[in-house]
């Protein structure tokens, strides 16, 4: 195990402190101190495995801790916040696979068939990565060094790893990720809904009917995906874009807040001090400070 994150760790030269691309399609990177600034965003559908270091994520009331060498999946744009921390022996490393659909459902016909809901783990969880999950990982970075072999075997090593990770406790995920097909019930275009129209107002009752779900089945659903209410939900989308419009656009708290959607000033005062732990001005005046001194 040590041997393969150190040559994962060593495949990463590329990584940088904000998610890196390279030639591998889907594939991120990164690595070091990584602001938790930054880590305070809308996730996307991904699994992210810490390589290097730890890293705490908050979603909701859940916190996932992870640890060299452990992974996560997320299977909708969910709002988080987070924070790293640096490894021993090197920097923070963690890389990441952008989901798709299509590769998934690929892989759906081989596998056991789904497992009842009711065995379903609704927690978000750090899971320990195995040595062939990390293997297939280093055979991944590797094409790095051969780029005329990733149109070849990329798609393989991909798939790999998305089986093992559909093997594993939080492979239900991959597998809710697939309902956004099809004419069945999917809590997916709920979530899309609100993640596009998050300044709008919001009746349960309609998004519940245009998924095909029952209400209270309908908020199961949209928290056991999330980790939150839809109105939590909501509600996080509209102060993470508060602050980038207050730390980016120098906005007023007033006019930032009627911009995301907030009818009292108060309110969005009230909780944005909670979400951030700081008042909007101070906060986006904090956040303004430590990017200057990392561009610096």
């Amino acid at each position: 195990m040590k041997e393969i994150l150190k040559e994962i760790a060593e495949l990463t030269i590329q990584a940088t402190t904000k998610p890196t691309r390279t030639e591998l399609p889907k594939v991120l990177l990164i690595k070091g101190e990584v602001s938790e600034y930054q880590l305070a965003a809308i996730y996307e559908p991904m699994i992210g495995l810490v390589v290097q270091g730890g890293k705490t994520i908050s979603i909701g009331e859940q916190t996932i801790q992870l640890k060299a060498a452990s992974y996560f999946v997320i299977s909708a744009d969910i709002p988080a916040t987070g924070k790293v921390q640096q490894g021993k022996n090197g920097p923070y490393i963690s890389l990441g696979l952008e989901l798709d659909q299509d590769s998934i459902l690929d892989l759906l016909n081989d596998l056991p068939k789904d497992p009842s809901e009711e065995n379903i783990d609704n927690e978000f969880v750090a899971c320990e990565a195995s040595p062939e999950l990390l293997e297939v990982w280093a055979r991944m970075l590797r094409l790095l060094k051969t780029p005329e072999h990733i149109p070849a075997l990329a798609p393989i090593y991909e798939r790999e790893i998305l089986y093992r990770t559909l093997l594993g406790p939080q492979g239900w995920r991959l597998r809710k990720f697939c309902q956004t097909q099809g004419k069945g019930p999917s809590i997916y275009p709920a979530i899309r809904w609100i993640r596009e129209n998050y300044t709008a107002s919001m009746e349960i009752k309609r998004l519940a009917s245009k998924s095909r779900l029952g209400v209270t089945t309908f908020h199961r659903q949209f928290k056991q995906i999330t980790g939150l209410s839809p109105i939590q939900f909501q509600k996080q989308l509209r102060l993470l874009e508060a602050r980038k419009l207050l730390v980016h656009s120098a906005y007023s708290a007033s006019r930032a807040a009627y911009e995301v959607g907030y009818e009292s000033v108060t309110q969005f005062n009230r909780e944005y001090s909670r979400f951030f732990g700081d008042s909007p001005i101070r906060d986006a005046s904090n956040v303004r400070e430590k990017i200057a001194l990392t561009n610096f």
